[in-house]
């Protein structure tokens, strides 16, 4: 049965990698007469969105809307979809600049007849993803809880059930129990939600199709917030050994007094932490998705080399992306895990005990 599966995947892989061979050159023949703008088209993907591009049809785009949520300087708060300020359009005073330092984002003009910002809580592009996301993971425990609850006579899950509880076990039992220590009950809960929220938002970034394909993950706000998550709980519930080492470590005398140098660099630590955290993934997230999209570009930056060379890169192409887009199912998972051992390495480091002298028989 095993067999027969992977023979239907890989038929089903082939058939796709057929379709894309034909279908990619033609599409890039039709936009052989326009000059392909790669890092527009990267960018255009890494960035957030005030709405969701899906495709294009008989050269229209097609988008769905999200809600614009602003606050004028003296028009107050103001609610409409994003589709009215497409294609530069104004509404009620608001528009999107298209340069500047604020571009891509909504503005108004005030007195002195200058962009300037609005308070803007809008539903973006990848904050309707979060919000997603969020959901879809609120639902999948509550669907493996509702299995424990129901299974009266303690029989083994299978199927998703059985792959959830395995990560859970994994991620519970190899880094939080080992990596945090004797208090790691207290931080479970908190490491787990990180771990399954950074790996599903990770996944659903790799979904070519509306509502996934949204860059969460790689953007720097989002792991901005998740480091703060976990700066707090190092800094917040450290012991006082932890302070202790941090403001007088055990080091020569002459390295705190007169000039604190040790004490600053252990401060400076503190911080270096969470922003390891934050580059760490938002770099290799976005990375990921810049080298797919510009593998994809092949295609249609090669249209005007000629046939044969354009072919060519477009098996290339298809192949490398089918290729990346496995390496990235693999980093999406790695990302995760290394995400959440490092906060609880972090925070196991936090969790110093008092220094006691062992008795030593000579």
């Amino acid at each position: 049965m095993t067999s027969k599966r992977c023979m239907l995947f890989v038929q089903s892989l082939l058939v796709a990698c057929l379709s894309l061979l034909i279908v990619v050159p033609a599409t890039a023949q039709e936009e052989s007469n326009k000059e392909v703008n790669v890092k527009e088209i990267v960018f255009d993907h890494i960035f957030d969105s005030y709405e969701w591009h899906v495709t294009e049809w008989g050269g229209h785009p097609v988008a769905v809307p999200l809600p614009v949520i602003v606050k004028g300087e003296k028009s107050g708060w103001h609610l409409f979809l994003s589709s009215k300020l497409h294609k530069g359009h104004e509404y009620q005073g608001f528009y999107i600049a298209s340069e500047g330092d604020y571009k891509g984002k909504i503005v108004e003009k005030n007195d002195q007849n200058v962009a300037v910002r609005p308070l803007d809580i809008s539903i973006t592009k990848n904050t309707f993803s979060l919000l997603l996301a969020s959901f879809v993971l609120v639902l999948i425990m509550l669907s493996v809880t509702q299995f424990y609850k129901k299974n009266t006579f303690k029989k083994a899950p299978g199927g998703f059930v059985g792959m959830v509880e395995v990560i859970i076990l994994t991620i519970y039992e190899d880094v939080v129990i080992k990596c945090v220590g004797k208090d790691y009950k207290r931080y479970a809960p908190y490491l787990l939600t990180v771990f399954f929220f950074v790996l599903l938002n990770n996944l659903m970034g790799l979904i070519p199709f509306f509502p996934g394909g949204a860059n969460v993950t790689g953007n720097i706000a989002i792991t901005l917030v998740l480091s703060i998550c976990t700066f707090i709980a190092i800094n917040v519930f450290g012991t006082k050994e932890y302070w202790k080492e941090i403001l007088w470590p055990e080091v020569p005398v002459w390295m705190k007094v007169p000039i604190p140098m040790m004490p600053v660099l252990e401060l400076v630590g503190i911080f270096t932490k969470p922003f390891a955290l934050t580059i760490r993934l938002m770099a290799n997230i976005m990375a990921g998705h810049a080298a797919v999209l510009g593998l994809t570009s092949l295609v249609f930056v090669t249209v005007r080399m000629g046939p044969a060379i354009n072919a060519s890169m477009t098996i290339g192409s298809v192949l490398f992306c089918i290729f990346m887009s496995f390496i990235e199912l693999l980093v999406a998972f790695i990302q995760a895990y290394v995400f959440t051992m490092l906060s609880a390495v972090f925070i196991g480091l936090s969790r110093v005990e008092p220094h006691h002298k062992e008795n030593t028989i000579e």
